[in-house]
């Protein structure tokens, strides 16, 4: 949770470049909230927030504080355009000519006022995705905005090991998937926000900041539907097979209604292979032999709508 006045540190996760990059320019616009990271894949976005990662990349340059574009900065291994004891050269590859400063291997600083930023260096400060100096440092992420499809990814799965990782990162999703099965997924993965993509720029904007403080919010357009699905929930009856998780008894009543296991992975926002592995163990706890009798035993108890 952040606490009032701190600058809310945010990462981006859409495999859409346009949407990616409009999300990015809408939040970096306001004040206090400063985009930190960018990813396309569960993959990139793994790296991006954990500890000791780099922000976003994208070409900045700049002049500002600890990077000096004057005399004394490094243009290369060993070489610069400060003064030294030869013009322009550095005394050995990684040797300073400055006192007190100990020679070693690559490239070191030149003997003035600052050092060479490498490329890609953005001014003033850079922003540290968990640099401390703890033992677990956590992310230098406070809230992850996230679609639920990432290319061949799992929005959803992709949350549920941010959160495994860091209990205390907040996640938001924003999505096209309006769906109870959609909504419910992302919040037992940890996620503590559910917008539409057609949600305003102010309603994002309150959601990030209301994610950021630790609220759980959902959009207009979902939140009806959410208090329908769990109301009905709480009036129903016994919950048959109660030997199966909830995910488990989720895909059982989807393939009661007849889905293959590409159609559920769509509907439960999960990749294909977890499907598989969820209807194995559905039919070891079950005691039955193949799919179809799963789908006979559950309609025989009210699964599948019918």
């Amino acid at each position: 949770m952040t606490r009032p006045g701190e600058v809310i540190r945010v990462a981006v996760v859409d495999d859409h470049p346009v949407f990616r990059l409009g999300m990015a320019a809408l939040l970096s616009s306001l004040d206090g909230i400063q985009v930190v990271a960018q990813a396309a894949s569960r993959a990139e976005a793994l790296a991006a927030i954990s500890p000791g990662t780099s922000p976003a990349p994208g070409p900045r340059t700049s002049s500002g504080p600890g990077v000096s574009s004057g005399p004394g900065v490094s243009s290369g291994p060993g070489v610069s355009s400060g003064s030294g004891p030869g013009p322009g050269v550095s005394p050995g590859p990684g040797v300073s000519s400055d006192p007190g400063v100990s020679p070693g291997p690559g490239p070191g600083p030149g003997s003035g006022s600052g050092t060479s930023p490498g490329p890609g260096v953005g001014s003033g400060p850079t922003p540290d995705l968990g640099s401390g100096s703890g033992t677990d440092p956590g992310p230098g992420v406070d809230v992850v905005i996230m679609d639920l499809h990432l290319g061949g990814d799992s929005g959803v799965e992709t949350t549920r090991e941010l959160i495994r990782r860091w209990p205390d990162l907040r996640v938001l999703v924003v999505t096209m998937l309006e769906d109870d099965e959609s909504v419910v997924a992302s919040v037992r993965a940890g996620a503590r926000g559910y917008l539409l993509k057609g949600a305003t720029p102010a309603e994002v904007e309150r959601a990030v900041r209301a994610v950021a403080n630790g609220e759980v919010i959902l959009g207009p357009q979902v939140a009806a539907r959410a208090i329908s699905y769990l109301s009905g929930a709480r009036t129903a009856g016994p919950v048959p097979f109660p030997e199966l998780t909830d995910r488990e008894r989720e895909v059982l009543d989807l393939v009661a209604r007849g889905y293959d296991n590409t159609t559920i992975s769509r509907r439960l926002v999960l990749s294909p292979k977890t499907v598989r592995n969820h209807v194995a163990n559905m039919l070891t706890k079950l005691g039955v032999p193949s799919r179809a009798e799963a789908l006979l035993l559950a309609r025989e108890r009210g699964l599948g709508g019918v």
